[in-house]
């Protein structure tokens, strides 16, 4: 399960298993959601936020920061994305300490 960021207690990562579409699980507490990100034509089109089953849902704080996240990151995540499962590279976690936005 390769993460990829920590931001404001959130833990963003893939698991290792992925499938498409392009995805990221936020975690945080024992809850967790999901971000798909759409992808059209190689642009980033819009993000999708969805519960996972069998979890209780992020707060609502956290799922403000979730989407602050993804939409600030969208394009890397995808490149990250692409490392991992297509390419396999290993990804470097990056610990973010200031507010997105």
């Amino acid at each position: 399960m390769p993460k990829l960021y920590e931001y404001f207690g959130l833990v963003i990562v893939f698991y290792a298993n992925e499938h498409e579409p392009v995805h990221v699980h936020a975690k945080c507490q024992g809850r967790e959601m999901r971000a798909e990100i759409v992808v059209v034509n190689g642009q980033v089109v819009d993000i999708l936020y969805s519960r996972v089953a069998g979890r209780h849902p992020l707060a609502e704080r956290e799922q403000r920061y979730f989407a602050e996240l993804v939409s600030a990151r969208a394009e890397e995540i995808v490149a990250k994305w692409v490392d991992f499962f297509v390419l396999h590279k290993p990804i470097t976690p990056e610990r973010i300490t200031r507010r997105l936005k």
